[in-house]
């Protein structure tokens, strides 16, 4: 029948067929009611609108379904697109049937953005966890299953966006459903769009091998009846080639050709009673040789939605490996049915196979089995749905789903969106009403966040938010605010600290004092400064610390090394230009004394085969005079009155410049080497970060080169 052609009569013809009881008085209404409330509607075919639920309608009437199921499927539109109301749907057909409805609505309002499988896969739970009734998920999947049977009146990019969803997400649902019957037409109904040609040469490929070999199918199924009916086996047997999706998934996760691919028929037995199961998978083991690793007893082991059958895998003839499926007629029933067996009617009254698995118990069998299978559909099987036990699911106004902990408030709801959205709410509506904030959301609900600009988190949030992402941002925030006053008035110290000295707080300052400090930013120095945690006098001395020596007096050259023989004589080797305070080593030189060397000498390393000339030397403690050399390497921006002021900041540090050198002159900056008399390491340590702060200055560094050795001197 055409199901564009259905009448209220035909509709509840299909019906009475299975369930001689069913209220054909509820169906005509919601049939003639769904009809008024889509008038003047249409598809993209050009059809009436209305035929698409009555065709939905349809297809679960195959299923056998329960009254509430069918007249769902004909009003599961309305609420969505047309002026019906929950209301007037509840006072019509009752709260049962409008709670459906409504739970449809629901999901199709979903934003299914299906480009990552794992996403695919969270809707695939969101639908579980969030259906109070599983019958809204049979209606779902009808509906999907039409729009795909129908599809070719699309637009080919919404032809492809459809299907795509289909492949990731309904046609899995499907199949976690337990009805493979569906999952099997959705997915190749969705690989015919995605992938038509490989579709058509998979169908081209057959139609060869059915010319090569002959009617494989027949000779397979006569011969597996022949050995039952030998043993005295009651069965009835099925043979088909699977599906060319199906074919397609195993070339590509094999990465075999379809020649080399062997399952490609599969056969079912239909057997009286369980025990007669055992006793023809015993038969079929002795005619066909098993193929190892195969064999799957779902009878002993059933899985979660009810599927009960005994799977083997044997070579038939010439080799050809086909997968047998053994179970009784009422495990069969479960197997095209799934969880939509437990609505189902048999010989007019509802199922009482007892394979049939109450929707309840099956979702809370779900979270406690795990299957250890590899391929997908165990896999799935085998994914714990306990997590959201303890959650809730919300929509966005444009129906994109927000997952929260039980308990969760707006607050949460809005943070979990975004942080920029959390922080600047003021109110909330769920479902088109204002609440307060810490109202508690529920399951399904809408929410709508209201923001304003120049809104700040509010200290009592903490005590309404739930979720550990809401209480850290809040906190944040809070913490944000203290903290920009602290910098504020940080900023101000600083100023004030410097101006003292004569110096400026530009940023460059800061940035450098905050370095010496061992502080992450200049923004952190302030804040610390502002909250008092720091002077400004520390600051200050951080850039510019005071560098006169201390009182008393100098060490005398001639003796500011320790370590020599009476009458030995130093010089500092100019290669690395050693300042009291580093670690230093002697190298002993034929009539020339000793030269000192800094530890880390690069020059060092001419001397490794010669330790009898090395000496252990450290400088004499207390202070040194300012006449020892040392090397500065500066690049500087070439401005008016830089150089002076580079001059001037190594003048106020106690320092003396006994040469200048340029390396190299460019329009917009130069480099040169800056040769000081300093003190001491440390004295060098402090005059670096003082100039570094100068706002000219790119780049400083100590300037060493073991090249420069005194001329005439050897290696002897």
């Amino acid at each position: 029948m055409n199901t564009a052609d259905i009448t209220a009569d035909d509709l509840i013809a299909l019906v009475r067929a299975y369930n001689p009881k069913t209220n054909e008085n509820q169906i005509r209404l919601a049939y003639e009611y769904g009809q008024q409330m889509h008038e003047g509607q249409f598809r993209h075919s050009g059809e009436p609108y209305f035929t698409h639920p009555v065709s939905v309608a349809a297809i679960l009437t195959e299923q056998q379904l329960d009254d509430a199921t069918i007249i769902t499927a004909l009003l599961h539109d309305t609420i969505e697109d047309t002026k019906a109301s929950y209301s007037s749907v509840d006072e019509k057909f009752g709260r049962d049937v409008a709670e459906l409805v409504d739970g449809v609505t629901k999901l199709t309002n979903l934003q299914l953005n299906s480009n990552e499988t794992k996403q695919a896969e969270n809707f695939r739970k969101l639908f579980m966890a969030m259906s109070k009734d599983l019958r809204v998920i049979l209606v779902k999947l009808a509906d999907r299953l039409h729009n795909m049977r129908t599809i070719k009146s699309m637009r080919p990019d919404k032809q492809i966006q459809k299907a795509r969803e289909t492949m990731d997400i309904y046609a899995p649902l499907a199949g976690r459903m337990g009805m493979q019957w569906m999952r099997e037409e959705l997915e190749d109904l969705a690989f015919r769009v995605l992938n038509p040609e490989g579709r058509q040469s998979i169908i081209r490929r057959f139609i060869t091998l059915q010319r090569e070999t002959g009617d494989v199918i027949q000779r397979i199924t006569g011969d597996m009846r022949h050995e039952l009916e030998k043993a005295g086996i009651e069965a009835e047997v099925f043979g088909r080639a699977k599906k060319p999706y199906s074919i397609w998934r195993k070339m590509q996760e094999k990465q075999q050709s379809f020649s080399r691919l062997s399952d490609i028929y599969g056969f079912r037995v239909i057997t009286t009673s369980e025990d007669e199961c055992y006793r023809a998978l015993g038969t079929i083991h002795r005619r066909w040789r098993a193929v190892p690793g195969r064999f799957k007893d779902y009878i002993s082991q059933p899985k979660t939605n009810g599927y009960r059958s005994i799977h083997t895998t044997v070579s038939g003839r010439d080799g050809k490996r086909v997968e047998v499926q053994i179970r009784t007629r009422q495990m069969h029933d479960v197997a095209e049915s799934g969880v939509a067996a437990h609505w189902s009617y048999r010989d007019g009254v509802r199922s009482r196979n007892p394979f049939a698995v109450d929707p309840v118990k099956w979702v809370a069998q779900l979270t406690e089995q795990l299957d250890s299978e590899e391929d997908h559909e165990d896999f799935l099987e085998a994914v714990k749905l306990e997590m959201y036990a303890d959650q809730v699911f919300c929509f966005t106004p444009k129906g994109e789903v927000v997952k929260l902990p039980r308990g969760a408030t707006p607050i949460d709801f809005a943070y979990a969106i975004h942080t920029r959205i959390g922080s600047a709410c003021v109110g909330a509506k769920i479902d088109g009403m204002r609440v307060p904030l810490w109202t508690r959301v529920k399951n399904g609900q809408s929410i709508e966040i209201i923001t304003a600009q120049g809104q700040t988190p509010q200290a009592t949030w903490l005590d309404i938010a739930t979720t550990g992402k809401a209480k850290t941002a809040i906190r944040r925030s809070l913490r944000e605010l203290d903290r920009a006053r602290f910098v504020s008035l940080g900023r101000e110290l600083a100023r004030s600290a410097f101006e003292q000295m004569n110096k400026s707080a530009t940023e460059k300052v800061l940035r450098t004092a905050a370095r010496n400090l061992r502080l992450s930013s200049a923004e952190e120095l302030l804040a610390q400064l502002g909250s008092a945690e720091l002077t400004g006098q520390e600051v200050v001395q951080a850039v510019y610390p005071n560098l006169r020596p201390k009182p008393g007096e100098h060490v005398d050259r001639k003796r500011a090394v320790v370590g020599l023989e009476a009458g030995q004589s130093f010089d500092r080797s100019p290669c690395c230009q050693a300042l009291p305070g580093e670690r230093i080593v002697g190298i002993t030189f034929r009539g020339q004394g000793v030269k000192i060397h800094t530890i880390d000498c690069e020059r060092l390393s001419h001397y490794e085969d010669q330790p009898e000339r090395w000496l252990d030397l450290r400088w004499h403690d207390g202070p040194h005079p300012a006449i020892y050399g040392a090397t500065l390497d500066l690049t500087i921006g070439n401005g008016a009155g830089v150089l002076g002021r580079i001059c001037t900041l190594i003048g106020q540090s106690s320092a003396n410049i006994a040469d200048l050198e340029f390396l190299d002159r460019k329009p917009d900056f130069y480099r040169l080497l800056i040769y000081v008399e300093l003190r001491d390491i440390a004295h060098l340590h402090s005059l670096i970060p003082m100039l570094e702060a100068e706002s000219e200055v790119a780049e400083i560094s100590r300037y060493r080169n073991p090249d420069l050795f005194k001329a005439g001197t050897k290696d002897a």
